[in-house]
């Protein structure tokens, strides 16, 4: 595998508008323009084909069912005809030769909502995993996009749940292992709408390494070399960074005591914000990314043709 992956992530935090039309009866504010704003519709962009092939894994749903019918009409609307259903509810299904071959000839995965844990537990070790990863960092284009559940799982540390009115004492984020297609990062959905700020704060306090991504609904980042993320959607993305933490009690503590931190960063990102995740900067949009990336390249090429300064003894 290549350094840095070639393909792109598209985590998704819910809800996520899946092309519906506004309802006359509705109040204008809770319009969507999807056309505009559509997560979907990003998706099929960021594949660089108008009609990609998608397969669509229900495994994390307990109503898989639906669940297709809901994706396949809507990626219908968008002018997308080649959908497929994986319907992988064991680890012996994931085994098929069929759902493998279909695998390697998809330009979008996407990963519905449900329980993130079901997506480790059939995909977990398994050749399916293997070729999911191996295409994600050798095909450029190629797409892996998850909602919710399928999102969360997309890291190496996951959030397996937990309670919301007892984050911040010890235990009440019950974390495990994902899936493994990005390492650097923690990611919970329905952020905003759920109000899971203090999770997400104590799942980086325990990692305080990483990178803690919370998506608002109908709201996502694009990741792309495993690293940049853009925010998409119409909602927002709250990044937690350990970084700078100066006191963390959060592995000293007992299971239900209270968590003490200092110094956690926040940042707030809406629509076309970026965040690079190596280097832990905020950026308002791609020119200043741009600009930040060409002011290093200069200094690092004034650097490298800098005249040595002779130590010779005269």
């Amino acid at each position: 595998m290549t350094s840095k992956p070639l393909g792109k992530l598209i985590a998704i935090g819910g809800n996520e508008d899946k092309g519906t039309y506004p309802n006359p009866r509705t109040k204008k504010k809770y319009y969507l323009n999807f056309f505009e704003l559509g997560i979907l519709k990003r998706v099929i962009l960021e594949s660089g084909l108008e009609d990609p092939r998608i397969e669509v894994i229900t495994t994390a749903s307990m109503i898989p069912e639906e669940v297709a019918r809901i994706y396949i009409s809507s990626f219908t609307m968008l002018n997308c005809n080649n959908v497929n259903i994986m319907d992988i509810r064991t680890p012996e299904d994931a085994r098929q030769p069929e759902y493998l071959e279909r695998l390697r000839q998809a330009d979008v995965v996407m990963m519905s909502g449900g329980n993130q844990s079901r997506l480790t537990e059939m995909f977990g070790g398994s050749e399916f995993l293997q070729v999911l990863k191996q295409r994600y960092y050798e095909q450029p284009n190629f797409i892996i996009a998850g909602t919710s559940a399928g999102a969360m799982a997309m890291s190496k540390t996951m959030i397996k749940g937990g309670s919301v009115p007892d984050a911040l004492m010890k235990g009440a984020v019950k974390m495990g292992t994902g899936l493994g297609l990005i390492d650097s990062v923690i990611i919970d959905s329905h952020f905003v709408k759920r109000g899971r700020f203090g999770r997400i704060i104590e799942a980086v306090a325990l990692h305080p390494k990483l990178i803690g991504i919370g998506l608002g609904e109908d709201t996502g980042v694009l990741i792309t070399e495993g690293n940049q993320l853009e925010a998409i959607g119409s909602n927002l993305v709250v990044i937690m960074d350990g970084h700078k933490l100066e006191h963390n009690n959060a592995a000293a503590a007992k299971k239900g005591e209270a968590i003490s931190i200092e110094s956690m960063l926040l940042h707030v990102l809406v629509k076309g914000n970026l965040y690079d995740v190596r280097q832990r900067e905020f950026y308002p949009d791609l020119k200043l990314r741009q600009q930040a990336a060409e002011s290093i390249r200069m200094t690092a090429g004034q650097d490298a043709n800098a005249t040595p300064v002779s130590t010779e003894v005269q």
